[in-house]
């Protein structure tokens, strides 16, 4: 009677000499090194910069002194840069929901598959976003103008006297048109792209139980696109902060609307290269990244909360 053997064990395998394993753990740093120098150069750099900037003031005797927080609490009284700060706000509450919804209808319309010519739609309303900000600013204002532009022929031609555009009571919302007509389809793209890619089947379910197509948007593709419609909406949060090309574009034509503090970084371009304050100017730039931050985390938190 024979006895099974039971197998013998396999043998470790040895180890890797330190070298290989050294050479190995090297290898990551190799691939990823390259992107984190360029990060830190071009993003923690500037970042500490700034910092560093915003806790010294230049001293017309003496140079450079350390102040510590004491440009942060003049920012923080400064009348100038919170009016700065309301007007942008102003400009976010009321123009963002006016673009991402009319984004949004036409990336529906789109979607539905009962518009002829779709593409060319597609393409015509994409358009105005390859137009450079300076070409689109520059073409709007003199449209605007009642003296030279589109306005004024209007008002010639027909005897009326529609407003001007670029007064102080007007500037604002003509700003918030350019934006609009800039952006409206770069939004409407980010929208579209996530219609795309919901299930054909979800509509051929609703289809069968009888459901017109209120009830698939309200149901089906707005829930679908919800991350993408909190994507957009930080982004043109984002962008509504950092307003500074129409402003400073239209200033030669409407001096008396648009002054070097009408936006946060229109007042921080002018403290550092008008009036040489380069700390102060430092200064105000860290709080309006961090209240941007804010805002942004904000909607992000409340947007993912509601898709839970």
């Amino acid at each position: 009677m024979t006895t099974l053997q039971p197998p013998a064990a396999a043998e470790p395998r040895p180890a890797p000499p330190p070298a290989k394993r050294d050479r190995r753990s090297w290898t990551g740093w190799g691939f990823i090194g390259p992107f984190v120098a360029v990060f830190a150069l071009v993003f923690l750099a500037p970042i500490a910069y700034s910092i560093y900037l915003s806790l010294y003031r230049n001293q017309l005797i003496g140079g450079n002194h350390f102040v510590g927080l004491d440009n942060y609490t003049q920012a923080l009284k400064d009348d100038q840069f919170w009016q700065a700060v309301g007007r942008v706000a102003l400009f976010l509450a009321i123009q963002v929901p006016i673009m991402l919804g009319i984004a949004l209808l036409v990336a529906l319309a789109l979607d539905s598959g009962r518009l002829y010519g779709k593409s060319f739609f597609r393409i015509t309303i994409f358009l105005p976003y390859a137009v450079p900000a300076v070409v689109a600013t520059l073409m709007w204002g003199f449209m605007y103008g009642t003296k030279y532009g589109l306005v004024g022929d209007i008002n010639e031609a027909f005897g009326t006297s529609l407003p001007d555009l670029l007064s102080p009571d007007w500037v604002l919302a003509s700003i918030g048109n350019i934006v609009t007509w800039e952006f409206v389809g770069y939004n409407m793209l980010i929208f579209y792209s996530a219609l795309r890619v919901i299930p054909t089947s979800l509509y051929e379910a609703a289809e069968i139980d009888g459901a017109g197509q209120w009830r698939i948007i309200s149901s089906i593709k707005l829930p679908a696109i919800r991350g993408a419609i909190v994507i957009a909406t930080i982004f043109s949060i984002i962008g509504s902060f950092q307003l500074f090309n129409e402003p400073s574009i239209l200033r030669p034509l409407a001096r008396n609307a648009i002054t070097t503090d009408y936006t946060p970084n229109f007042y921080t371009y002018s403290l550092s290269f008008n009036g040489q304050q380069h700390n102060y100017s430092a200064t105000v730039a860290i709080i309006m990244g961090v209240l941007t931050m804010i805002v942004a985390y904000a909607v992000q938190l409340r947007g993912m909360r509601k898709g839970a």
